[in-house]
C-alpha cells in the first residue's frame, strides 16, 4: 500500500516537472526554435491540429522560422494562424514557404519573461506540493486504520519529502537555465 502511495506520488511529480519543460519550451526566447509553434494549430481539412501536423517547421538562422505546407492551400491558413497567436510574430510568405522572422527582444521584455517563468515554475512547485500533501494524507489515513505502523509513517513521510524536494529541484534547475537563456543578448 505504502509502495503503490509512493509510486503514484512519484509518477505525478514527474509529470509536473514535465509539465513545466513543456511551458518553458513555449517561452520565447532571442533564438529561434521549432517549439516555438508547438501549441499554435491550424484548420486542416475540418479539424484543428498542430502546425507540425500540417507543414514542415525548420529553423533557418538564429532568428528566423520556416514553415513549409504540405499542401499549397494551406499558406494562407498557417499565415493567419501564426499571425493570431499569442506569440507576436509576423510571418512573411515567400510562395509556398513562410518564414517566420523572430524580432530582436528588448531589456524590458526579457524581464518580463523572466517573471513569467518565474511564476510557471512557482505554479509547478505548489502542483508538486499538492502532490506531496495528497499523499501524506492517504498515509495518516493508513495509520488511522491501524494498517500501518507510527515508524512506518514517519519513514515514508521522509520518503515523500525527499521526492518532494528532488522534483523541485529539478524544477529550479529548469527555471534557471531558462531564465539565463532569456536574459543572455
Amino acid at each position: 500500500m505504502i509502495e503503490d502511495i509512493k509510486k503514484d506520488a512519484a509518477q505525478r511529480m514527474a509529470k509536473s516537472v514535465e509539465a513545466l519543460r513543456e511551458e518553458f519550451k513555449r517561452l520565447r526566447t532571442g533564438r529561434a526554435h521549432t517549439g516555438l509553434l508547438e501549441h499554435v494549430t491550424v484548420e486542416y481539412y475540418g479539424s484543428e491540429v498542430p502546425i507540425s501536423q500540417a507543414a514542415t517547421v525548420s529553423v533557418e538562422d538564429a532568428r528566423t522560422l520556416t514553415v513549409a505546407p504540405w499542401d499549397k492551400q494551406m499558406v494562407a491558413k498557417i499565415e493567419k494562424a501564426i499571425m493570431t497567436s499569442d506569440l507576436g510574430l509576423t510571418p512573411v510568405s515567400a510562395g509556398t514557404v513562410i518564414r517566420v522572422p523572430l524580432p530582436p527582444m528588448t531589456q524590458e521584455r526579457r524581464k518580463d519573461l523572466v517573471k513569467v517563468v518565474r511564476h510557471e515554475a512557482e505554479a509547478g512547485r505548489i502542483a508538486v506540493r499538492n502532490i506531496r500533501r495528497d499523499a501524506l494524507s492517504s498515509v495518516k489515513d493508513l495509520l488511522k486504520e491501524k494498517l500501518i505502523t507510527e515508524d512506518q509513517d514517519h519513514q515514508t513521510h521522509d520518503e515523500i519529502q525527499k521526492l518532494t524536494d528532488k522534483h523541485i529541484a529539478e524544477m529550479d534547475g529548469f527555471m534557471s537555465d531558462k531564465e539565463s537563456e532569456i536574459m543572455e543578448f
